[in-house]
């Protein structure tokens, strides 16, 4: 039923394309709007044409995009205040922090050096001050405290909404100052975790939340021992990302999406799924390989679909090997597809990736995958693949026999075999970790996201 227009305001503040997606695609924002009507803003902060596109998706809600709360030429004095907040936070703020967490848990440890390109793996971000423990809880005091700067707007229209604010993603750095600004106003805040690895390397984890939204009880515990939150306040809902995957498509929406790819249904289809040009800065090299191998007289037996990164701005470079073949095809990033992913996973016939969260869509849609763990062409002593997987997140998925490991390029290819050969090798397995990881999927995990907001505004 829908909530009563007149009571408090809710912001929903969305600070990044993937967490938007997740919100919009899984049905989370259709949700919200259908229990609050009028009562619901969304707030951007990405960039206004990409904010823009998805406000758009929703009609008629109140939407405020970054430039509206966060001005680029606001008075002199704020400009003065944020000109400081911004050194002060380069030496114990958001990245400082984030990095001495991690580096004192030993997060992500092997895969950080100097000049890193993924922000939260470089430990010269790390700040100037000594890496003693005692420092960290007054950093963190200034990081959310009363001295950090809040631009006027931002702050006058919250004074003038008190709305309850949820944070689509609560670890970045954009997001801080609305953080700050509702704990001055003594507003309700609730912060959603914004994926399975975000607990453990990508930053510390405001304490000032009502309520926490995880997917799953790793991550409940990830809170509790690594953020020192109380568990009270903490709801597992699930993955939403799942109730895609729960509905089943049927074959004829699979040979639709592969006819427009101009590829031919009839023939197996093996999916490869590509990481950040930062986790896989070889994975050209490995795209150029397999497609010479399958051109060599593979081409008959199964059809290649390439998918980069929805983060990869290189991708027609780093995937020029696979375009333009008969047979193969390179799909376009972005962060508005799902529903073909989970098309392509229902009925695709294998996943070969390094690593990420595809790899875990590929099991909870019982598909045969193969882990890429080396990198291709790659000198002596780089292993970014093998890396990518040695977060504590993936422990759970490394203990299992859920896919094939390929540390070279001739076991991708057993495993690609072994996948078509035999499809259902390994589904018990993969049934089995993506319970232990992902949790329950029964198609309402975004019906738990919304329902949780609601009983804690």
């Amino acid at each position: 039923m829908r909530r009563d227009p007149a009571s408090r305001p809710l912001w929903l503040v969305l600070p990044d394309q993937l967490s938007t997606r997740i919100f919009f695609d899984c049905g989370i924002v259709e949700l919200l709007v259908e229990e609050l009507g009028s009562s619901l803003r969304l707030v951007f902060l990405l960039p206004p044409e990409e904010g823009s596109e998805w406000a758009k998706r929703v009609p008629g809600v109140a939407a405020a995009q970054r430039l509206d709360l966060f001005p680029w030429r606001p008075s002199l004095p704020e400009r003065a205040h944020r000109l400081l907040d911004r050194w002060l936070d380069r030496q114990i703020g958001f990245y400082p922090l984030a990095l001495r967490h991690s580096l004192r848990h030993g997060f992500h440890r092997q895969r950080m050096w100097p000049g890193h390109r993924n922000w939260f793996l470089d430990p010269d971000r790390a700040g100037p001050l000594p890496q003693w423990w005692w420092l960290d809880p007054w950093m963190r005091r200034w990081h959310y405290g009363r001295l950090r700067y809040v631009p006027s707007a931002l702050r006058e229209a919250l004074l003038r909404e008190r709305p309850t604010v949820v944070l689509s993603n609560m670890q970045m750095q954009s997001v801080v100052p609305v953080i700050v600004a509702a704990r001055r106003l003594g507003l309700v805040s609730i912060g959603y975790v914004a994926s399975w690895d975000h607990p453990i390397g990508k930053g510390i984890v405001s304490p000032h939340m009502r309520r926490y939204l995880v997917q799953n009880q790793a991550m409940h515990d990830d809170l509790v021992r690594y953020h020192g939150i109380d568990p009270s306040r903490i709801v597992i809902t699930g993955w939403p990302q799942t109730d895609l995957y729960y509905r089943s498509r049927p074959r004829s929406d699979y040979e639709a999406l592969l006819r427009g790819f101009g590829l031919d249904p009839a023939l197996p289809l093996v999916m490869v799924m590509g990481n950040t040009p930062t986790n896989a800065p070889y994975e050209p090299r490995f795209v150029e390989r397999l497609v010479a191998w399958w051109e060599e007289g593979h081409h008959h037996r199964f059809q290649l679909l390439f998918r980069p990164h929805p983060r990869d701005g290189e991708w027609q470079k780093r995937f020029a090997a696979a375009l333009g073949k008969s047979g193969a095809y390179v799909q376009q990033p972005s962060f508005t597809d799902l529903e073909a992913l989970a098309t392509l996973l229902q009925h695709g016939s294998c996943v070969v990736a390094n690593a990420g969260t595809i790899l875990l869509d590929a099991l909870v849609n019982d598909r045969p995958a193969v882990c890429v763990l080396y990198d291709e062409g790659a000198p002596p002593g780089e292993s970014f693949a093998v890396k990518n997987v040695l977060g504590e997140h993936y422990r759970a998925l490394l203990r299992s026999r859920a896919f094939y490991r390929a540390e070279r390029f001739e076991e991708v290819v057993a495993g690609i075999d072994r996948a078509l050969a035999h499809p259902h090798e390994l589904a018990a397995e993969r049934a089995r970790v993506a319970r232990e990881v992902v949790g329950e999927v029964d198609g309402r995990a975004a019906e738990r996201v919304v329902e949780a907001i609601l009983e804690a505004r």
